[in-house]
C-alpha cells in the first residue's frame, strides 16, 4: 500500500481504472464460463437419453442369458462415433460390457435402478483416467437390469478449454484498453489540477498573488479554481491593506515623534547652553510633550486593538447594561469636552459585550462628536430600545465620504489639523460587528446640521434572570 500511495495521482487513477476493469472482466468470463459447462452437460445428458442401441438386440441378449460384447455385424447398425460406452448391470452390481472399450464401475445408485428401487441414475466418473458421463436407466420390461450409457466429458472439457482461451485474451486485451483508457483520461481530468499546481507553485515561489486560474465549467476542478482564486484575491487584498496599516501608521506616529523630538531637543539645548527658557515657554513645551504622550498611547492602544483578529474575542463577554456604559462614557467626555455640553436620555438596555470594549466604542463615538462641536455646542445622546444615537452640531460629513468613516487612518480633509490618528470610529465598528449589532454615520435629519451617529445593538430592556448586578 505504501507504494501504491507514492505513486503520481495519474499512475493510481490509472491503476485503479485497470484493475476495476479485470475484476468486472473476471466475474464476466467466470459467470460465462459456468453457463456454458451446465449447458453442455445438459446436452450431453440429453443425449445419452437418446442413445442409439437398440432395446430390443439388448433385451434379446438378456433373455439368452448371455451379456456379451455386441458383434461386429450388429455394430453396423448401431453404429459408436463419439465413443460411447454401454453396459448392462443387475441388481447384485455385476455389469458387463456391450459396446465400449472399458468397463465402468457400477454405483449403489446403478444396482438400486435394476432392482426398480430408482427411476434413473445421473453421474460423472473417472475410468482409466477418462472422465466419463453416466446415465443409468431400466431395461424395458425386463427386470432386475438396467442399462448404462456412458460419454466421455473430453469434447466438454475442449469446448470449455478453448472457451478459457477465447475469455483470457478477450480479458487480457479489455484490461490492457482500460489501462490506456486510464492514463488518457486521468491526463484529461488531472490537466485543471496541473494547472492549479502550477499556480500554487509559482504563488510559493514568487509570492505572486495576481495569479488567476482560467475557470471553465461548473464542476468541482472549476469550483476549486474560483475558490483558489478568492483565496489568492483575500490573500492579496490582506496583504495590501496590512502595507496600508504600516505605512498609515508609521505617518500616523512620525508626526508625534516628530514634535517630542522638537520639544525635547529645545529642552535639552536650553540646559546644555545655560540659557534657561522663559517659564510660560517652558510650561508649554512640557504640556506640549506630555499631549503628545498621550497621542502615542492612544495610537498604539488603538493599533494592539486592531491587531487582534476580527473572530478573536477582546476579552470576557458578559451581559452589560449598554445605559450604564453610556452614563460613564458621557461622565467622561464632559471632563475632555470643556465648552461643550452633553445632553443625556438613557432607558434600560442590556447587551451581551466585553464591557471595557463596549465603554471605550461609546466614547469614541462622544469623542468624535464632541471634537468636530463648536464651542459652546451641544451634543445629544439618546438611548431608546437599543438604539444609541450621538447627535452633534458640527460642520457635518459629506457624501461621498460617508462610505470611508470606518476605514482604519481615514480623515476627512476638514479633520486633518484636529488631533486623532483615524481609528476611532474603525474600532467602534469593529466592537458593534462583535456584539451582532450595526453602526452607521449619517447627516442629522432633524435640521441643524451636523451628524448622527446609530447604534444598534441586540439585547433587551430587562436582563436576564440569571444576570447579577
Amino acid at each position: 500500500m505504501s507504494r501504491f500511495n507514492a505513486l503520481p495521482l495519474r499512475s493510481r487513477l490509472a491503476l485503479l481504472v485497470a484493475a476495476a476493469v479485470a475484476v468486472a472482466v473476471a466475474a464476466c468470463a467466470a459467470a460465462a464460463w459456468f453457463l456454458v459447462r451446465v449447458q453442455l452437460v445438459d446436452s450431453l445428458d440429453e443425449a445419452l437419453r437418446a442413445n442409439r442401441v437398440p432395446t430390443s438386440v439388448l433385451v434379446e441378449l438378456v433373455r439368452a442369458g448371455q451379456c456379451r460384447a455386441v458383434p461386429e455385424e450388429e455394430r453396423r447398425v448401431m453404429p459408436n462415433p463419439a465413443g460411447s460406452t454401454v453396459q448392462l448391470v443387475d441388481g447384485d452390481g455385476t455389469s458387463c460390457v456391450v459396446l465400449g472399450e472399458r468397463p465402468l464401475p457400477v454405483a449403489p445408485s446403478d444396482a438400486a435402478v435394476a432392482r426398480g428401487e430408482s427411476g434413473e441414475s445421473l453421474r460423472t466418473v473417472t475410468a482409466d483416467g477418462v472422465d466419463y458421463r453416466v446415465l443409468t436407466t431400466p431395461l424395458g420390461d425386463t427386470r432386475n437390469v438396467a442399462l448404462t450409457v456412458a460419454r466421455p466429458l473430453g469434447e466438454v472439457d475442449s469446448t470449455l478449454d478453448t472457451l478459457v482461451l477465447v475469455l483470457g485474451l478477450v480479458a487480457a486485451v479489455g484490461v490492457l484498453g482500460a489501462a490506456g483508457a486510464g492514463v488518457a483520461l486521468a491526463r484529461a481530468g488531472l490537466r485543471p489540477v496541473d494547472r492549479l499546481t502550477g499556480a500554487v507553485e509559482h504563488v510559493a515561489r514568487t509570492e505572486d498573488l495576481a495569479v488567476r486560474i482560467p475557470v471553465e465549467g461548473d464542476d468541482e476542478i472549476a469550483r476549486l479554481s474560483r475558490s483558489f482564486n478568492a483565496m489568492t484575491a483575500a490573500l492579496a487584498t490582506s496583504r495590501d491593506l496590512q502595507q496600508q496599516l504600516i505605512a498609515d501608521a508609521g505617518h500616523e506616529l512620525r508626526t508625534p515623534l516628530t514634535s517630542l523630538r522638537t520639544n525635547i531637543d529645545l529642552l535639552v539645548r536650553s540646559e546644555q547652553t545655560g540659557r534657561s527658557l522663559p517659564p510660560e515657554d517652558r510650561r508649554a513645551l512640557l504640556e506640549s510633550v506630555r499631549a503628545q504622550i498621550t497621542e502615542l498611547a492612544s495610537l498604539i492602544g488603538d493599533l494592539q486593538e486592531l491587531s487582534r483578529p476580527d473572530a478573536a474575542a477582546g476579552g470576557h463577554v458578559e451581559v452589560v447594561g449598554l445605559h450604564d456604559a453610556t452614563e460613564r462614557a458621557v461622565e467622561r467626555a464632559r471632563l475632555r469636552g470643556t465648552g461643550v455640553t452633553v445632553t443625556a436620555d438613557l432607558s434600560p438596555w442590556y447587551v451581551r459585550a466585553e464591557p471595557a470594549a463596549l465603554e471605550r466604542a461609546v466614547v469614541n463615538l462622544l469623542d468624535n462628536a464632541v471634537k468636530f462641536s463648536p464651542p459652546g455646542g451641544t451634543v445629544g445622546v439618546v438611548l431608546s430600545g437599543g438604539v444609541l444615537r450621538v447627535r452633534d452640531h458640527g460642520p457635518g460629513i459629506r457624501e461621498e465620504e460617508l462610505p470611508y468613516v470606518f476605514d482604519r487612518f481615514w480623515r476627512s480633509p476638514s479633520a486633518r489639523s484636529l488631533p486623532g490618528s483615524g481609528l476611532g470610529l474603525s474600532i467602534v465598528a469593529r466592537t458593534v460587528r462583535r456584539c451582532g449589532g450595526e453602526i452607521t454615520l449619517r447627516p442629522a435629519r432633524d435640521g441643524g446640521g451636523g451628524t448622527e451617529a446609530v447604534m444598534r445593538l441586540p439585547g433587551a430592556p430587562v436582563p436576564p434572570p440569571d444576570h447579577a448586578p
